[in-house]
């Protein structure tokens, strides 16, 4: 059958992308900026939304073409219309998608770009430079994001091996894990290292509008409006209700006090290990993903960061990064084709390789996400710096960075 538009595949996109976009700016930047010292809440929130703006541009520039422009020996794609010229004039359909145009789909895949990066920041608030943040975002996408993307989603050498990835665990989530890993071992602790959330009421906020837009993430992965987008509507929104109450759980069964923090991190642990699954697996295996990456995440953030003494401030690595990874291993075991025709399976569909080839895909993104980060971020510290002063980071980086204050108490 010959390509054609679809109206309701087009309309359905469109508000995917619309909903992947609240995620980032405000949903990001909320969820973030509520669980800081008031004093760096506007310079957390800035970072979220400069990201989506340099990565926009960048992504329309060149972006798109070398993460989904021909192949080119597996490694990148071909930049054939820079500054996507004549793409849109052409009325052409997205050869990704053949019912919606490619424009759509391109702006589509801009939004993960953008979220992908505004994740890591998470991870280096209130103690990384503006200017160090300014400089590390175009380069970043630039060597890390788009090869990564080509590798699993445009046809590069990860896809040609057969690994699975339906809506971002290794392209956003192993890869923003790996990044902030690096980067906080670059900078070092904050002079403060507790979380001492200010509002906790933007974060509710934050993860309601990140919970409300993952299902443009995840249900418009399926690139159309159909039974596949319902089917990963259903398990993203199951992941995440398991991985809430799972932490819930552990913070009674640890702490003896269940708290709302803990729930609004296990909402996003299990939002972020059905990512990769969740055009691939039915309701059974969302519960078990939730519970297992709740549980995964839990231990990273409370006993595996403060052995090893790392200061991943917002748990950028505990929680995305560890979730992508047991995500992106459980599309080996739970992937089945009678939610997805196009794919063989997994392990319990009788396809034990999966497993290899989903493994295979993990370590080498998070090996090259984690050491490409290592050498940008150390480029950028021998030049511009990448820490504020230390007066800087004691009276906050909104009044010494910005000139600017969240609050005026008279």
């Amino acid at each position: 059958m010959d390509p054609f538009l679809n109206s309701g595949d087009t309309a359905w996109m469109l508000i995917s992308t619309a909903l992947v976009i609240l995620m980032t700016i405000p949903g990001v930047a909320l969820f973030y900026g509520g669980l800081i010292r008031r004093e760096n809440v506007l310079n957390t929130i800035f970072l979220s939304f400069i990201s989506f703006a340099i990565v926009s541009i960048i992504w329309f520039v060149y972006g798109y073409d070398l993460a989904f422009g021909a192949d080119i020996w597996g490694f990148i794609g071909t930049l054939a219309n820079p500054l996507f010229g004549g793409v849109i004039e052409s009325n052409s359909l997205s050869t990704y998608a053949p019912t919606i145009p490619t424009g759509l789909y391109a702006v589509f895949q801009m939004t993960f770009a953008a979220i992908t990066v505004a994740l890591i920041s998470g991870a280096v608030v209130e103690r990384m430079k503006f200017s160090a943040w300014l400089a590390f975002i175009p380069v970043w996408i630039t060597l890390v994001y788009i090869p990564v993307s080509h590798w699993m989603w445009g046809g590069g050498w990860l896809a040609q091996m057969g690994a699975l990835d339906f809506a971002g665990g290794t392209v956003v989530h192993v890869n923003c894990g790996m990044a902030a890993l690096a980067l906080v071992l670059l900078l070092g602790a904050r002079k403060n290292s507790q979380l001492l959330p200010h509002h906790l009421g933007y974060s509710i906020i934050g993860t309601g509008l990140l919970w409300f837009g993952w299902f443009g993430f995840n249900a418009g992965s399926a690139l159309g409006a159909t039974n596949l987008a319902v089917s990963a509507m259903i398990v993203t929104n199951m992941s995440a209700a398991v991985g809430m109450i799972t932490w819930v759980l552990m913070d009674k069964l640890e702490t003896g006090k269940p708290t709302l923090l803990g729930a609004l991190s296990g909402a996003i642990a299990g939002l972020a290990a059905i990512t990769p699954a969740a055009g691939y697996v039915n309701i059974t295996a969302a519960i078990i993903i939730g519970f297992i990456a709740s549980i995964c995440a839990y231990y990273a953030v409370s006993h595996l960061k403060p052995r090893l003494g790392y200061d991943d401030s917002l748990d950028v690595f505990g929680i995305h990064g560890v979730c992508g990874i047991v995500g992106t291993i459980a599309v080996g075991i739970f992937a089945t084709p009678l939610i997805n025709s196009a794919i063989k399976g997994g392990l319990i569909a009788g396809n034990p390789g999966q497993i290899g080839i989903q493994l295979v895909a993990v370590l080498v993104i998070g090996v090259y996400a984690f050491v490409m980060t290592l050498i940008i971020g150390k480029i950028i510290d021998m030049t511009i710096g990448l820490r504020v002063e230390t007066k800087d980071e004691v009276q906050g980086l909104d009044i010494n960075l910005h000139e600017e204050s969240g609050y005026r108490l008279s």
